[in-house]
């Protein structure tokens, strides 16, 4: 059996998926590609891999090229896989003027990665992402579903010696009854 073909979302899933492509007029089901993306994440290892992508699209009756777009536009979306601690440094203008670019390039040095990758033991993943909507407490960072604001390096080093000691769920394994 080829990869594409094993690809599905569980029972309780799928049927979440229909109920949410539901809620569109006939012809615009397209409209559902962010919660089935988010859903696909979550169910699938964290990441889009070009199969589920192709499965999402299939779902949706859309071509391939559109949930490619949609995945890849969107730095919550992951095209390849990332580990257990994914850090999302918010990459835009108030926070970069804060000093983001600096706590990216501390914890890139500090993980021995660069942003985009991940640790060898899996462990963190080192993202920039577009505005967290944080610009009055930056430079921040997200963590799962938490927000982590007027980084210095200090903290930093708490974050991380905290993330090592628990387990983060990442915000691409949420709960599908959040969506």
């Amino acid at each position: 059996m080829s990869e594409s073909n094993s690809i599905k979302f569980s029972d309780e899933a799928l049927a979440l998926v229909h109920k949410i492509i539901a809620r569109y007029p006939e012809g615009r089901q397209k409209s559902a590609i962010l919660p089935v993306l988010h859903m696909a994440q979550a169910e699938f290892g964290g990441w889009l891999s070009a199969p589920v992508m192709d499965y999402v699209a299939d779902l949706l009756n859309i071509q391939p090229i559109e949930v490619y777009e949609v995945a890849s536009f969107y730095t919550m979306f992951n095209l390849k896989p990332v580990g257990k601690c994914v850090i999302e440094v918010c990459r835009t203008g108030p926070c970069w003027l804060m000093g983001a670019e600096d706590i990216v390039q501390y914890m890139e040095k500090k993980l021995g990665i660069r942003e985009g990758e991940t640790t060898a033991d899996g462990m963190f993943t080192l993202k920039t992402v577009e505005c967290l909507a944080s610009c009055g407490t930056a430079p921040m960072l997200q963590i799962g579903e938490t927000y982590h604001e007027k980084l210095t390096l200090e903290k930093v080093d708490s974050i991380l010696d905290t993330c090592r000691r628990e387990v983060v769920t990442p915000v691409s394994h949420r709960t599908k009854d959040k969506l």
